[in-house]
């Protein structure tokens, strides 16, 4: 019996022990530190994220996930509430995004914020600010991934038809007039090979004309040379023409001292029987018969013999 009762006494004890140390490390591991509730309401996949989650603020730990639910209020909407240390610098600007730990695929909140320095936002239990959730980098790789996916079906698609049977014939004629192609361009320089024999030739009497086309401007130059030299033709024709123009004034001059006096005189006298003229048209006009009777004498004037005075 008191081997029974010994045994008895040491099981409750063992038992009271393991309890006790229980309740110490519940007591010594609680969370004492003072957080403020956010919440993130948010439409997007949320895998791998479970309460007690850690939530890091650019890497540091600033608290847990209190509880994730559906929003009962929005369809399809769903409610994490976040337990965010008070010393947390949670402002107007800050949002979340999911991070993985590893290849665990365990996720965490991950805080950020878009401009340093902004207003902090304010928080209770009552009415818990929301902070937006954005895409994180593997939402935005699984996004990326299906467009390349999309956009790699399509290049084989084009590919497939690129390679159909039609296709692949008018390839092959391509690719069989490209080799007659170069065939010919092959036969080619065989072809010109005489043209090219015949270039050192033909470069020789170039040159040939060259020198002569030289030589004939040498001989020209040599030829103006002599025809602008003093005492040379074209100096003579020059001095010849002056000659005659010197000779051309002096015959003007002797016209103009000579022969002009005479020609004045003559128009001069011209003129003077040109009014008598005049003069006597004018009188056989005024009494036609004068030229039979003559002209009429002029009558006696006032003393003469035979004036008569006019009657009144």
């Amino acid at each position: 019996m008191e081997n029974r009762s010994h045994a008895l006494t040491t099981g409750f004890f063992t038992i009271t022990l393991l309890i006790a140390a229980i309740l110490y490390g519940l007591w010594f591991n609680r969370d004492r530190v003072e957080r403020v509730p956010y919440v993130i309401a948010t439409a997007q996949s949320i895998p791998g994220l479970n309460p007690q989650a850690p939530i890091r603020y650019r890497g540091l730990e600033v608290g847990r996930v209190g509880g994730i639910a559906f929003d009962t209020k929005v369809a399809g909407q769903i409610l994490v509430t976040l337990n965010i240390n008070t010393d947390a610098p949670i402002t107007t600007t800050t949002f979340a995004s999911l991070g993985y730990q590893g290849v665990t695929g365990i996720a965490f909140i991950a805080l950020d914020d878009d401009k340093a320095g902004s207003p902090l936002m304010p928080s209770s239990s009552d009415h818990p600010a929301r902070i937006p959730l954005r895409q994180g980098f593997f939402d935005q790789l699984e996004k990326r991934g299906k467009e390349i996916l999309t956009q790699t079906e399509e290049v084989t698609r084009r590919l497939n038809t690129l390679l159909s049977p039609d296709n692949q014939k008018t390839i092959l004629g391509a690719f069989s007039d490209v080799s007659e192609t170069a065939q010919k361009y092959r036969e080619l320089p065989e072809k010109l090979q005489p043209t090219i024999d015949k270039l050192p030739a033909l470069a020789d009497q170039t040159q040939k004309a060259l020198n002569s086309v030289t030589a004939l401007a040498t001989d020209v130059n040599k030829l103006t040379t002599g025809l602008q030299a003093p005492g040379g033709p074209i100096d003579r024709v020059t001095t010849t023409v002056e000659r005659i123009g010197g000779s051309v004034d002096a015959v003007a001059g002797g016209l103009e001292l000579d022969t002009l006096p005479q020609v004045n005189s003559l128009s001069d006298d011209t003129k003077a029987s040109m009014r008598a003229l005049r003069k006597t048209m004018n009188k056989i006009n005024d009494r036609p018969q004068s030229l039979i009777f003559g002209s009429p004498g002029t009558p006696p004037g006032p003393g003469e013999e035979g004036f008569t005075a006019p009657s009144k």
